[in-house]
C-alpha cells in the first residue's frame, strides 16, 4: 500500500471516529445500586416486613407439623416392637407419606414465597425506574448503569446517585400522602 493510500485512509478513519469521541466525551454517566435503593425506599421495607412477617407464619406451620411427625416418628419407634410386622409397615408407610406431604408443602410454600416477593416488589421497582428516569432526564445523563448487573468493578461514589433516588422516591410518596390529606374534602 502507498504512502498517499495509507495517509487517505487514515484520514477517512480519523474523521469518522472524532464526533464519535467528541460526542462520547460529552455522554454523561451515572450508576445506581438499585438493590440497595429497593430495600431502603419506605415502601422497600414495608414490603420486606410483610414477606418476612408472612415467611414466618408459614416457618411455624411446617416446623409445627414437623414436630408433630417426630413425635409420631418416636412413639411408632417406642410401640413397633407389640406390632405385628403388618401394621408397623402400614403405621410406617402413612408416616412416610405424611413425611412427602409435608416436603411438598415446604416447596410448595417456597414457590409462593418467590411470588409473593415478585407481586409486592413489581410496582416498587417501576417506580423507582420512574425516579431514576426523572432524575436522568433532569441531570441530563445518557446512561444511567444498575451498579450489580452492570458489570461495573470500580466507579468514583461521585457517579452513584442511589441517595438521590432514595430521596426522591420517598419525598415524592411523602407529597402525594400530604397532598391527598390537604384535599378538600366533599
Amino acid at each position: 500500500m502507498s504512502l498517499r493510500t495509507t495517509v487517505a485512509a487514515m484520514a477517512a478513519v480519523l474523521s469518522l471516529a472524532l464526533p464519535v469521541a467528541a460526542s462520547a466525551a460529552d455522554l454523561k454517566v451515572a450508576y445506581v445500586d438499585l438493590q440497595r435503593v429497593l430495600l431502603e425506599v419506605d415502601d422497600g421495607k414495608a414490603a420486606k416486613a410483610r414477606l418476612q412477617k408472612w415467611l414466618e407464619e408459614k416457618q411455624k406451620e411446617i416446623d409445627k407439623e414437623q414436630t408433630a411427625l417426630r413425635t409420631e416418628k418416636e412413639t411408632l419407634d417406642k410401640q413397633a416392637s407389640a406390632m405385628t410386622p403388618d401394621v408397623r409397615a402400614q403405621k410406617e408407610a402413612d408416616l412416610q407419606r405424611k413425611v412427602m406431604v409435608l416436603a411438598q408443602k415446604w416447596e410448595k410454600s417456597r414457590g409462593e414465597a418467590a411470588t409473593k416477593e415478585r407481586q409486592e416488589m413489581e410496582p416498587i421497582i417501576n417506580k423507582i425506574d420512574q425516579v431514576v428516569a426523572s432524575i436522568a432526564q433532569r441531570d441530563d445523563l445518557g446512561m444511567v448503569l444498575d451498579k450489580r448487573d452492570s458489570g461495573i468493578v470500580f466507579a468514583k461514589a461521585q457517579y452513584d446517585i442511589s441517595n438521590e433516588v432514595i430521596r426522591s422516591y420517598n419525598s415524592a410518596k411523602t407529597t402525594k400522602t400530604t397532598a391527598a390529606k390537604d384535599a378538600p374534602t366533599k
